[in-house]
Parts: structure tokens; C-alpha cells; sequence
């Protein structure tokens, strides 16, 4: 079956060039995404998602594309998943100033692109085998106003799995540039200790997740303790469990940490909460 995406509000063959070499998110990763799971043919926690997304334009001074609202992302995403027969899929909204120039742009319009990879799990669900993971040494993320969002620039988290890659390892874990650790290099990261829930601040320089917020107030709507703080390596080894958070997958558990081993109850309830969520 053919696959398409949605330009600017055009459908176009997903097989075939979409946009030309001279747009800035091709040139200098101008830009913001938005990763958004496709449940039932309907896309979950937009109010969230697009909460992010017009925070961050406001912080690249990147101006809205006319007419694209909340409602009409969602009209979009749901046409786009009509037209590619995909009731549970992976959701890439890619929001890119659409204006000439080079470091300094010519103009702040906005233009954007949605993308749909279907999933086979229907809903969220937790992972069989737990993760391997490790920190990672090379680099640390800066903590400053980007840190939050989720920009076009995503060099870091690529090195950050190629090095988990070489190693035989699944993901790993990051640290600030004060050496906390953040997250993953594929979601936001929260540790289980005698039934409480802990995840780096983001003060920290975390991504501000969409499933983070989720799992936070999934947690103490059931009574759950959340705490926001900061983490260090000495954390992990006392924990009783790690997992890992994104909008798409849902939650991740953690089964090694060089030689300490986990547990997943906590994680099997937090997704149980969550698949709830999301029925309709």
C-alpha cells in the first residue's frame, strides 16, 4: 500500500522527494518535532504535545503556520492516518522555519511535515527483556533554554546510541554538564525506591516529556509519591528499579546497570495506568 505524508496541509507519496535542499531544517536544524503516538487511529496526548510545540516556537521565534492550531494538527493526523490505514503508529511532526537566508534567517514563517511509521502493538505495552544500559562518558548535555525542547538538533543522542551500539548495549544514560544524570538517549529517565518515584528535575536539563508529565500525574493520581530532583550514579546502584519514558513506546524497563539488576513491578503497573489511558 502506498505511503503518504502531509506537507504544509498537502498530501503527498511518502516515496517521493518532499521538500528541496535549501530548507533550514535540512541546513541548519532549524526547527522543533513533536514524536506522537497513533492509537485507534487517533493521536493521544496532543493538548500536551502541542503545549510543547508553541513553547518552543515562542523560543526559536518561529511563527505558526497560518491556520495550524491544535484542532487542526489533530484533523491532520487523523486524515493522514485514514489515508495510510494505520490505527497505532509512530507520529512525526516536524515544525521547520520556512524562509531563505543562512545563520540569519529572512523571515520567522513557519511550515511542517507529518509523518506516520506503523506500530503492531495496538496500544502501549511493556517491553518482554529488560534494557542493558550504561552511562555515557563522551559527551554531557548543556544545561540552558534548549535543553527542554526537542529541536531538529539531535547530534548528541545520535552519538549517545552509536556508543551504546559498539558496546552490545540498548541505551544508555546522560548526564548534565554538572554530571547528573537526565535521561536516556531515547526518553526521559525515572528511578523506583521503596515504592517511590523519582526523575531528574528539569532544572536539570532533562527533555521536557510529554510522557514524563503523564507518568508523574498517572503516578499521583493513584497515590503514588513523585519526586523531582536531582540523580547521580550512586542513585542508580540503590535503586529497586529504572525504566525509561517517550510518548511513543509509553514506558521501558531497566533490567542491568553494569552489575546492578532490576526489578519491573512498578513499571508493569505505571504502563497498566497507561493503556487505560488511552482506550476509545
Amino acid at each position: 500500500m502506498e505511503r503518504f505524508v502531509d506537507l504544509n496541509g498537502e498530501m503527498l507519496p511518502a516515496d517521493r522527494p518532499v521538500i528541496t535542499l535549501e530548507n533550514r531544517a535540512f541546513h541548519y536544524g532549524d526547527g522543533l518535532f513533536e514524536s506522537i503516538r497513533v492509537v485507534n487511529g487517533r493521536p493521544r496526548f496532543l493538548d500536551a504535545h502541542w503545549a510543547r510545540l508553541v513553547e518552543g516556537c515562542k523560543l526559536l521565534r518561529i511563527d505558526l503556520p497560518a491556520g495550524f492550531d491544535r484542532d487542526a494538527l489533530e484533523r491532520a493526523i487523523i486524515r493522514l492516518a485514514e489515508r495510510n490505514a494505520a490505527r497505532s503508529a509512530r507520529c512525526r511532526l516536524t515544525l521547520f522555519r520556512d524562509a531563505r537566508g543562512h545563520y540569519r534567517p529572512d523571515g520567522h514563517r513557519g511550515g511542517y511535515a507529518i509523518e506516520l511509521t506503523p506500530l503492531a502493538e495496538d496500544t502501549y505495552t511493556l517491553n518482554e527483556r529488560g534494557l542493558m544500559v550504561d552511562i555515557y562518558p563522551d559527551m554531557r548535555k548543556p544545561v540552558n533554554a534548549l535543553a527542554v525542547h526537542k529541536t531538529l538538533n539531535c547530534q548528541y543522542y545520535v552519538m549517545a546510541s552509536l556508543w551504546s551500539e559498539a558496546r552490545g548495549l540498548d541505551d544508555c544514560l546522560l548526564q548534565n554538564d554538572r554530571g547528573n544524570i537526565i535521561e536516556s538517549s531515547t526518553g526521559n529517565l525515572f528511578i523506583v525506591s521503596n515504592g517511590v518515584l523519582y526523575t531528574p528535575s528539569l532544572a536539570d536539563g532533562c527533555l521536557g516529556g510529554v510522557m514524563r508529565m503523564q507518568v508523574i500525574n498517572l503516578a499521583l493520581a493513584n497515590g503514588i509519591k513523585v519526586y523531582e530532583c536531582s540523580l547521580n550514579p550512586q542513585n542508580l546502584l540503590a535503586a529497586d528499579e529504572l525504566f525509561f519514558t517517550n510518548a511513543v513506546r509509553g514506558v521501558q524497563w531497566v533490567a542491568t546497570y553494569r552489575t546492578k539488576r532490576y526489578t519491573h513491578r512498578m513499571a508493569q503497573l505505571v504502563i497498566d495506568l497507561l493503556a487505560r489511558t488511552v482506550v476509545s
